[in-house]
């Protein structure tokens, strides 16, 4: 029964002739690998940035439809990879989504105040991710 509703996923995926592309900035390999898994399981295209500076490459060279940041990250803060993203005209309307293990009171706020579009929490949970991110494609 489980292979039966893979399969469906499968081939509603492959009719999609272009699918949304998420960028995930993340420095952790085993989180990269849970929401890609996530997300394509829903009909995303799924690319990956293990550091700040290669995803801001990566968001000006793409047609994106969500961007995720993970905040705590080695040379560029998630912080500091918003605020390079927004300056690029192209990317101004593309909601970029703070993905973060800061879950402190007022950890929701800075991440708004350095030009997120939206805060989730981690760990993340893997039923509501989905319709987390596609209500923010739709805003």
């Amino acid at each position: 029964m489980l292979y039966v509703a893979i399969s469906k996923k499968v081939a509603r995926m492959s009719e999609q002739k272009d699918p949304k592309t998420i960028l995930y900035i993340e420095d952790d390999l085993a989180n990269r690998i849970l929401v890609r898994r996530v997300m394509q399981a829903e009909g995303y295209r799924v690319l990956e940035a293990e550091t700040g500076k290669l995803g801001i490459q990566m968001a000006q060279a793409e047609q994106l439809a969500l961007i995720l940041v993970d905040v705590n990250m080695p040379e560029m803060d998630g912080f500091q990879v918003t605020g390079v993203l927004r300056s690029f005209p192209a990317l101004q309307q593309v909601p970029i989504i703070a993905l973060t293990a800061n879950v402190m009171k007022g950890d929701r706020e800075k991440a708004l105040a350095a030009g997120c579009s939206g805060y989730i929490p981690k760990p993340i949970d893997v039923d509501q991710l989905p319709v987390q991110l596609a209500s923010f494609m739709k805003k």
